[in-house]
């Protein structure tokens, strides 16, 4: 862990992070895992959960905003291209929302954004 690191940053599996997948799992199984205490982030560095953000806005690590730009932009692709596919269960409707979404906030986490 790198003490006096004073930026935010974002954790690595930066998709599967954030409220949205705690609430799913909460929803899930009824229960909602801890949040761990340390986490590894976009950069590479291992730094506490509370130095983390989801939101675009407040990470201020390059490195990280640029991992972030990145996997979400491979993961809306992934939704695109799933969608695509016979037989998946979602509307086109539901997986071109989802794909804006995941893009607004790529560009978002983008350092022009």
């Amino acid at each position: 862990m790198s003490e006096g690191d004073p930026h935010i940053h974002v954790e690595r599996k930066v998709v599967r992070a954030g409220p949205d997948v705690r609430n799913l799992i909460g929803s899930t199984l009824g229960r909602v895992p801890d949040a761990p205490s340390v986490v590894t982030t976009g950069c590479g560095r291992q730094v506490p959960y509370a130095m983390t953000s989801a939101l675009p806005e407040s990470v201020t690590c390059l490195a990280c905003r640029e991992h972030a730009h990145r996997e979400y932009l491979r993961f809306a692709d992934q939704v695109e291209r799933l969608s695509r596919l016979p037989g998946t269960p979602l509307t086109g409707t539901d997986a071109a929302t989802a794909v804006t979404r995941l893009r607004d906030l790529a560009h978002r986490f983008s350092a022009s954004g």
